[in-house]
């Protein structure tokens, strides 16, 4: 029939394209196998001793801890079931294939073929030895190809144990741990010998994805993950229900050593970091590949740190951070803690203020340094900031609300911008927010996730570069074993404000370091600019912070504890003091030149009795009084208003009466203006009075002849150069007094 005639094309069809592709696939496998194939080398992966090469910018190799970390214990010795987790939740059939796994192979191939990807990955422990030894990270064809062949020549030349035994001395598992011993002393300050079986499947889950089921940021993954590693024990046979059972109530008890945090936190550790992230390999295929590393690093400046922080008593955690303003450079770094700074996130207080709230303030024409902002109570949908002071200064110009770090006016500025708006600039900034945060908490700095020092201190880079973006990097180049480049940083500015903005807010930081809350830093006598941030509560403080940048430096300090233990400083104490310190040692034989004024930023004279009494920023006129001047900055596509004559001038009304024989005059009056008042009669013209230095509403008195008419009206006067006059009233005394009535 037509519809089996139909069928049978399809299939004849579907046939000649499935040989051609197989066809291309086996032809494609036998070329990688021939022109690609990788030959195999057992003290690739037997060598545990091997060292990165890391180089500061004067081309001298850094001496920090840079070794391959070559911990590592006998299969032996380790517990039965230390390995039997591993086996479990990897590769059940470890010891019954060679190499690889066909139908795990299979079953990834369907899963990849649909979802046109390479997630599923399917190796055996075989091919991960294989994949940490030999290959990158990538996920492509080519790669998997050569991994099957040197894991299936692998199990040629070594026993399963010896395979196992190399597998678990090198698999990385966070923080720096390369080995399960390495691991084990880290994590519970003990050798794997020693480990439970709760820990040891606890690190058997951990090696899948390091980061997502961190021990430290992600316990309550950790857990999960080391139940189901615990259900694969059962189910296989290794551990009994009742075992399984006693781990799962266990918690992770985790016993972090405190060994290693110099070499965690160290400048040529964060520099190999960025390395892995780069060439998306881990620390031995860098090592093995003889790749080295150049760095930014200045070895006078990260000297100078070291020097300051070890002269320094500090009971915390702490980092610091030197960037380059122009290239992004990192020049120096140094942090202390048992967990690696830089892959934790910190919530950043008051930092967040120029950042998020006025520079986009600014970029937006919404706001001026001189605008006034009422500091009151505040309550936005049961949203209530406090100041930290816990008082209220009421109207208060910009320029002092940012450099002061009063937490309502910008929790203000915030609601003027909007939070989509604050969330754009964000992203641009590098520093993404969480759907979380999208309350004005976001003004203060009050973050689901927060951010690290590196990538907080990069977003300030904005401020000296006219507003462009430069991303900080702690590797400038990197060269393979033959000394040729094959990777180097890319210098790619992405504008974020308008020039403008970004010169206002650095001014207004300029302030902040002058007479603000880093005020310990005013008596350095170059241009600085400095924001603080403090992060608590009433119970304590969290975290610290200055960062304060120069056309030359970006300089970041973090003070607290990465356990969330509480502090005995502020931002605006031990951090700006360690930044002044510095700033000192490094600018001690050249000063840094100033910030450069843009052409979209001018300066103007305003009018300070427009501003106080009527909230208006007018620009200052000749007759304005030098005492009600006030200079200020302004962008170009935001300027003062023109305003031809004062309000208190135009305004200027005269109003009176008579009463008992006298003749009651009142206007309003402003201190900065001369006021002469005047009397015409019939026969003539006479000053009676004059005032000056007053405000408000002025009552004048005056005798007057029964039943003549007079005249009166105010000629009001600036510095003699300007002068209006009131309207005129008419008054006349009748001689008929006014008397109270007796009665209400």
């Amino acid at each position: 029939t037509t519809m089996k005639k139909a069928v049978f094309i399809g299939f004849e069809i579907f046939f000649v394209i499935f040989t051609i592709i197989i066809v291309c696939f086996a032809g494609y496998i036998i070329y990688s196998l021939t022109v690609n194939a990788i030959p195999l080398t057992l003290s690739t992966i037997n060598d545990q001793n091997l060292t990165i090469k890391v180089f500061n910018e004067q081309g001298l190799e850094l001496k920090e801890y840079n070794n391959y970390n070559s911990e590592t214990i006998d299969l032996n010795l380790l517990p039965n079931y230390t390995t039997k987790a591993f086996i479990s939740i990897e590769d059940k059939n470890f010891y019954n294939h060679r190499g690889i796994n066909i139908k795990r192979i299979l079953k990834a191939s369907v899963t990849n073929l649909k979802s046109l990807s390479f997630k599923e990955g399917a190796s055996t422990i075989t091919q991960q030895l294989i994949k940490n030894t030999y290959l990158t990270n990538k996920k492509t064809f080519s790669r998997k190809i050569n991994e099957i062949k040197l894991a299936l020549d692998l199990e040629k030349k070594l026993t399963k144990d010896e395979i196992l035994n190399n597998y678990l001395n090198i698999i990385y598992f966070g923080n720096n741990c390369y080995g399960i011993e390495s691991a084990s002393k880290y994590y519970y300050s003990k050798p794997a010998q020693d480990l439970t079986l709760s820990e040891s499947a606890t690190l058997a889950g951990l090696i899948k994805s390091p980061n997502y089921y961190s021990l430290i940021n992600h316990p309550d993954r950790a857990l999960n993950r080391r139940n189901l590693v615990l259900d694969n024990m059962l189910q296989d046979g290794h551990i009994s229900q009742i075992d399984c059972i006693a781990a799962k109530n266990s918690g992770l008890n985790l016993n972090i050593t405190t060994k290693r945090k110099n070499k965690l936190n160290s400048y040529s550790q964060s520099a190999i970091d960025e390395a892995c992230k780069i060439l998306r390999m881990p620390e031995k295929q860098i090592a093995i590949g003889g790749y080295k590393i150049h760095t930014y690093q200045n070895k006078n400046m990260q000297n100078a740190i070291q020097n300051i922080l070890q002269n320094t008593e500090i009971d915390n955690d702490y980092a610091f951070i030197n960037i380059d303003s122009k290239t992004g450079g990192i020049k120096a770094f140094l942090g202390s803690s048992d967990y690696k700074i830089l892959d934790h996130t910190r919530q950043i207080g008051s930092i967040a203020k120029p950042l998020f709230v006025y520079a986009p303030a600014f970029n937006e024409d919404i706001l001026t340094p001189a605008s006034l902002i009422l500091d009151e109570p505040l309550n936005i949908n049961g949203y209530t900031p406090q100041n930290v002071t816990g008082n209220y200064l009421g109207y208060i110009n910009a320029r002092d609300a940012l450099s002061k770090s009063l937490n309502i006016p910008a929790v203000k500025v915030a609601s003027y911008v909007g939070l989509n708006k604050i969330n754009s600039y964000a992203n641009k900034l590098h520093l993404p927010l969480s759907d979380k945060d999208m309350s004005y908490s976001v003004a203060l700095g009050g973050l689901t996730y927060g951010y690290n020092l590196k990538d907080l201190a990069g977003a300030y880079s904005v401020f000296v570069n006219n507003g462009n973006y430069i991303a900080p990097k702690f590797v400038h180049y990197i060269t393979d074993k033959n000394n040729k480049i094959i990777y180097k940083n890319n210098i790619t500015p992405e504008n974020v404000f308008r020039s403008d903005a970004s010169y206002l807010t650095t001014d207004i930081l300029k302030t902040c370091a002058k007479s603000g809350t880093a005020k310990k830093l005013a008596s350095l006598d170059f241009d600085i600019a400095s924001k603080t941030g403090t992060v608590g509560s009433k119970k304590g403080n969290l975290d610290a912070y200055n960062i304060s940048y120069t056309t030359e430096d970006i300089m970041a300090v973090w003070f607290g504890n990465l356990t969330n233990q509480y502090i005995n400083t502020t931002g605006g104490n031990k951090p700006t003091q360690i930044i002044k310190n510095y700033c000192e040692e490094i600018y001690n034989n050249h000063k840094p030149e100033d910030f450069a004024r843009p052409s979209s930023v001018e300066s103007y004279e305003i009018d300070l009795t427009e501003l106080e009494q009527n909230h208006l920023i007018a620009k200052a006129s000749n007759f304005t009084p030098e005492k009600n001047k006030k200079t200020e900055l302004f962008s170009k596509f935001n300027p003062p208003k023109t305003m031809p004559t004062p309000t208190a001038i135009q305004h200027l009304q005269l109003s009176g009466n008579v009463q008992d024989g006298k003749a009651i005059l009142s206007f309003n009056a402003a201190d900065y203006i001369h006021y002469e008042i005047y009397r015409k009669t019939k026969n003539n013209e006479k000053l009676i009075g004059e005032i000056f230095d007053k405000n408000g509403k002025i009552e004048f008195f005056d005798e007057m002849i029964e039943n003549q008419k007079n005249e009166y009206y105010v000629i009001a006067k600036i510095n003699n150069d300007f002068s209006v006059t009131s309207n005129k009233i008419t008054l006349i005394n009748t001689g008929v007094s006014i008397k109270p009535k007796w009665y209400i």
